[in-house]
């Protein structure tokens, strides 16, 4: 709201920033944390940070990310970053079905371990691959699937 906005403002060691000043400062991680698009085939050449984490749903576009990865700056994708609420969601499920219930503790154990062990996978996938980040989550998903479908007998 305005009045903590207001607050904010009104710090010693606060600036403000356009927002296109503030996806091309000088920095070592940038984190696009809330609209769709913002780095894109326009202004990708002007990102000067070595990792994009994208917190936010797809603030990257195909094109923007390709000209990312032609300049050597490594983006970790939305699908493996911002997946915890997805699964906490899971979890949430699998506790209900039981009627059980975790302590937050043992959510966030098994969450760090989720999260660790996704990394690890894509991680390697990227290296075996030598593409992005993205296209290593997303062979890691095609294969998941049809190691699923086999399992179903569909193929």
């Amino acid at each position: 709201d305005q009045k903590n906005y207001d607050l904010l403002l009104n710090q010693d060691a606060s600036e403000v920033y356009p927002i296109d000043d503030f996806l091309f400062m000088d920095c070592d991680i940038l984190i696009p944390a809330a609209l769709e698009n913002q780095i894109h085939e326009s202004n990708a050449d002007k990102v000067k940070a070595k990792f994009v984490v994208e917190a936010a749903n797809a603030p990257i576009t195909a094109g923007g990310e390709d000209i990312l990865f032609q300049r050597g700056i490594t983006v970790l994708p939305d699908i493996l970053v911002n997946s915890g609420g997805v699964i906490c969601s899971y979890f949430e499920w699998v506790q209900n079905l039981q009627h059980y219930s975790w302590t937050e503790e043992e959510v966030n154990k098994k969450l760090v371990a989720q999260m660790t062990s996704s990394f690890e996978a894509v991680d390697n996938m990227q290296k075996e691959q030598k593409g992005t980040y993205r296209e290593a989550a997303m062979s890691i998903a095609m294969k998941r699937i049809i190691e699923a479908n086999k399992a179903k007998g569909k193929y």
